[in-house]
């Protein structure tokens, strides 16, 4: 079942700021958050990029601990701090039968090329713009049935393989696939190994999101896109064992549940 999005807000009696947070406290969870004129933001000792308004963002990967400060610098030099203490999440086992064995232990002739596009990628989500898209609502890029989810571990015909990091949606080939919210291209392949055709969109300060298993993009690297535009088709490229869109979420390199954001599909805005 998908959790819904809950608003935390905090006021620091200490001090004329109110430090605001948004989002889920929790392994997998992207959260925002505002003060207003802080002078740094520092999560567990680690600057956050802070807009011209006061709002930052931050996620906690897969299996990260469940104790962690952020702290900030008030406009007068003082510093302020605010424990925080996140959820534990339990994982599902996922057993896929029927994957073509060169995708379960790909051959050495092509591990050349995935380090390649393991590279693209990763730089892809490295991307860091002022954009503030990451503040608006996320919502359902897609039709279809919920097929797989974040972080269950997987085996391919008895193999275990990486965690899962995405939501996938099942549907038939073709399916169109639209932007959950504005952002920009930054990556764009009709055929990587593992993943097929792939996109990557910037949402701003480090947030990114990623289409997999694509049939077809709609979109170029550079183009900007706004909510609801048609980016691409659900398809079976790459690894897969059937059509389906395997949608993630990213905060830098750290993978984060989109399903804990998602928005029912705004239709209205579809192109």
């Amino acid at each position: 079942m998908l959790k819904k999005l809950f608003a935390l807000s905090l006021s620091i009696i200490s001090s004329a700021q109110a430090l605001e947070l948004k989002g889920h406290l929790t392994q997998g969870g992207l959260v925002t958050g505002h003060i207003k004129n802080a002078k740094q933001v520092k999560l567990n000792d680690k600057p956050l990029a802070i807009t011209p308004g006061g709002h930052f963002v931050f996620g906690f990967g897969r299996d990260e601990t469940l104790t962690h400060t952020l702290s900030w610098q008030t406009a007068d030099g003082n510093w302020q701090t605010q424990p925080l203490v996140i959820t534990k999440r339990d994982y599902d086992i996922d057993k896929i039968n029927g994957v073509e064995k060169k995708y379960v232990s790909p051959p050495k002739s092509v591990l050349t090329r995935t380090k390649k596009e393991a590279k693209a990628v990763k730089e892809a989500r490295s991307t860091f713009s002022h954009r503030e898209d990451f503040l608006s609502p996320l919502y359902r890029p897609a039709t279809g049935r919920i097929s797989g989810v974040y972080g269950s571990q997987r085996y391919f015909n008895g193999t275990p393989k990486r965690p899962h990091f995405g939501l996938d949606i099942a549907n038939k080939t073709g399916t169109p696939v639209y932007a959950p919210v504005s952002g920009k291209v930054v990556f764009a392949n009709n055929d990587l190994y593992y993943s097929g055709g792939t996109l990557i969109l910037d949402h701003g300060y480090g947030v990114t999101t990623t289409y997999i298993h694509l049939h077809k993009l709609h979109v170029k690297e550079g183009q900007e896109v706004k909510l609801g535009d048609k980016i691409a088709e659900i398809g079976a490229t790459g690894r897969v064992t059937g059509p389906h869109l395997d949608w993630r979420l990213n905060w830098g390199q750290v993978r984060l549940d989109p399903a804990l954001l998602m928005q029912v599909q705004l239709a209205s805005k579809q192109k």
